[in-house]
């Protein structure tokens, strides 16, 4: 036998015997299904044709290279078709067939009971695509409805169950037993993608003949099961019924304590009442529609609880055992509380007597372990005494204390060191598309507040039966939403102002080197156009709060009237000819600043050889000769003394690289003088780089 019964699979990645395809009577796969017995499959009833005489059931992981097929029929006593209820909530799905002939008993395997929140489950499908068989692999997250249906969330996006593994075994990765069955996939109008599976108990719930193939123990210790006595009205404490209720809902409190003396008849119903309800396979329609016993709010969903212990007379190892087993926790030959330390299992706990264990000190410490990791506990004593009082300040009080004293920290860090830099950067530059966070900012103190008020405020008991009274604090958990909510925008708020000052900098910068570009280019003229565009970017850059759209705005104004200044009065255009303050560069890369291009005169070829001349070859600005007129010397080969092209890096016409004049004044290889006298007064660098300052000659630079 397989998993839950000889033991697991033989290896996670075979194809399990126990896997079944089943086909309608049209040939096509109508779905999957479970071998359990020689002779019982069990699928979901939506993959059944009621109307279909015989269906076929194939064992895709039969033995051999042959795959059986044997003809099945539907058992009619063991067929719960899906219902809804008032709101929606889906109901059964489950459907057994007999085999014609039976299996091999080897190839079938057990249901098995196990606490499935956030187990790493696989599945075993025949979509259409992969009609063979394929493995899917999820998440168990969580409960969904009142049948006690378990959410999966897909491993990956194409690992949502789809057609063809409706029926499927789900199996927990850890263990291989198989702990459900899938009953749909879906996807959201949002796009979110889900399955859903039917867990064992509900199963059993369902059809309580599969009891005899399904291991593991309950999930509810038999003297907290509901008794004939119960049912009467007079045995339900209403108000404890519905807290009882709402915890099992999940009401948002981690940890419930509560005190049920021996002799409170109407209580201990009450609370059989409450476990045996949430409890998946002991839930039944007539425990819930009784109306004398069903009152608004005191009917708990099923599957409200993982598990239900009854600590009297058992020791901390003994319970700590049992909820290693429920977890399906591993090693055996490990201490429980260690195998529970290292598993970090989540689940929702009742244990009932926990003063009466043998040590109750050490069930609280147990207790205590799996708080800290996540666990909600909804705990029972029979006293008001010493063990309640250290109940309450190791597993309620005391953790309270600490959570709401995080949350005050970080509440003072969000409206203080947060706030005052949102602050900051709202004063550098007006925000643009950012909500404003004012709102935010007000209910973050209201909150801190309220916590702070609560600090030194003692807790009270309920009823005089030592429960807190319900809501006498903070919101904990609603005020933990609210600082992640608030913090996440005033974080992104303050990103976001970052880029705006980041971007007003980077505007001051262009507009600074437009200025000193277009400076040299105006040759100490005015140019009022121009300056008041300047003048008006430079205002907007200054002003606190910067507003960088306007700032840009005029900034690109300005560059652009710049640019266009360029292009009519001849300086190197930045984006090619040259950079914004006049370092240009030629055709390979070294071409000349502002004012060391020639004029309109020039033809190609006019430059240097080695490319330090002007950039498209330009000649000097009267065509060939020097600013003053003055053409080459008789040779050809360059300028006289002082008459070299205006800027002293070209040679003259006749001047190729390494010619100069024949007094020696000429260029030495198309950089400028060989004494590094360039024209006029500003004499360019011994290299023949520009004037002293780097953007140009001096009057006849």
């Amino acid at each position: 036998m397989a998993a839950g019964g000889g033991g697991p699979a033989v290896s996670p990645m075979a194809t399990p015997s126990w896997a079944v395809r089943i086909r309608g009577a049209d040939g096509e796969i109508a779905g999957a299904g479970i071998l359990l017995t020689p002779q019982w499959v069990l699928t979901c009833a939506h993959v059944v044709d009621r109307t279909a005489d015989v269906m076929t059931a194939e064992f895709v992981g039969a033995v051999g290279h042959g795959v059986p097929a044997v003809p099945a029929r539907l058992e009619r006593d063991a067929y719960v078709p899906e219902t809804l209820d008032a709101d929606g909530d889906p109901s059964g799905d489950v459907a057994l067939l007999r085999l014609e002939r039976p299996r091999p008993a080897e190839e079938t395997v057990r249901l098995h009971r196990l606490s499935a929140p956030n187990r790493e489950v696989r599945m075993y499908g025949f979509p259409y695509e992969h009609n063979g068989g394929i493995w899917f692999r999820a998440t168990a997250v969580g409960v969904c409805g009142r049948d006690g249906q378990v959410q999966l969330i897909p491993a990956s996006p194409g690992e949502l169950a789809s057609p063809g593994c409706s029926g499927a075994g789900v199996a927990d990765s850890d263990t291989g037993e198989v702990i459900g069955m899938v009953l749909s996939g879906q996807e959201d109008r949002h796009g979110n993608r889900f399955s859903f599976m039917s867990p064992v108990e509900t199963i059993v719930r369902h059809l309580p003949r599969l009891g005899p193939v399904t291991t593991g123990p309950s999930a509810v210790d038999p003297q907290l099961r509901s008794t004939a006595d119960d049912i009467l009205p007079e045995l339900l404490d209403r108000p404890f019924a519905q807290r009882l209720a709402a915890w099992l809902r999940d009401d948002g409190s981690q940890v419930k304590i509560s005190v049920v003396r021996h002799g409170d008849a109407a209580r201990e119903a009450t609370l059989r009442r409450a476990i045996t309800l949430a409890d998946r396979e002991l839930r039944t329609p007539v425990s819930v529609d009784r109306a004398s016993l069903d009152p608004p709010g005191t009917v708990p969903s099923a599957g409200g609880h993982d598990l239900a212990v009854y600590a009297e007379g058992r020791t901390s190892a003994g319970i700590a055992e049992r909820i290693a087993e429920r977890l399906g926790l591993p090693h055996p030959e490990e201490a429980p509380l260690e195998r529970i330390r290292a598993a970090r299992a989540i689940l929702n706990l009742v244990v009932v007597g926990v003063d009466e264990a043998v040590d109750p000190l050490g069930v609280l410490d147990l207790l205590d372990v799996l708080r800290a990791d996540g666990s909600r506990l909804l705990l029972v004593l029979r006293t008001a005494g010493d063990c309640h009082r250290r109940a309450r300040e190791q597993l309620l009080t005391g953790p309270e204390r600490g959570r709401r004293a995080r949350l005050v920290e970080r509440l003072k860090e969000i409206t203080g060191p947060l706030a005052e830099d949102l602050r900051e950067r709202l004063a550098a530059v007006a925000p643009q598309g950012l909500r404003p966070l004012d709102s935010d900012l007000v209910a973050a103190h209201a909150a801190l507040a309220d916590l702070l008020r609560a600090a030194g405020a003692a807790d009270h008991d309920g009823e005089g039966q030592g429960e807190a009274l319900p809501g006498p604090g903070p919101d904990l958990a609603g005020y933990e939403r609210l600082a992640d909510r608030v913090e996440g925008r005033l974080t992104a708020g303050v990103a976001a102002l970052d880029r705006l000052r980041d971007r007003r900098d980077e505007l001051a910068g262009r507009l600074r080197s437009y200025q000193v570009m277009h400076q040299h280019s105006l040759r100490g003229e005015e140019d009022p156009a121009v300056d008041g565009l300047y003048l008006r970017a430079h205002t907007l850059l200054r002003a606190r709060p910067c507003d960088v759209r306007a700032a840009e705005a005029a900034v690109d104004a300005y560059t652009g009237r710049v640019d266009g200044h360029a292009g009519a009065t001849g300086p190197v255009a930045r984006d090619v000819h040259g950079a914004r303050d006049g370092h240009g560069r030629g055709d390979d890369g070294r071409g000349a600043r502002p004012g060391h291009g020639t004029g309109d005169g020039g033809g190609d070829g006019h430059r240097s050889e080695d490319g330090y001349g002007a950039r498209d070859g330009y000649g000097a600005r009267d065509g060939y000769g020097a600013q003053d007129g003055h053409g080459p010397g008789d040779d050809g080969r360059g300028a006289r003394p002082g008459h070299g092209t205006g800027d002293g890096h070209g040679t003259g016409d006749g001047g190729g690289d390494g010619q100069r004049a024949g007094d020696g004044y000429g260029a030495r290889d198309g950089y400028g003088a060989r004494d590094g006298c360039g024209a006029g007064d500003g004499c360019g660098a011994r290299e023949g780089y520009g004037a002293r300052d780097g953007y140009g000659g001096g009057d006849a630079s």
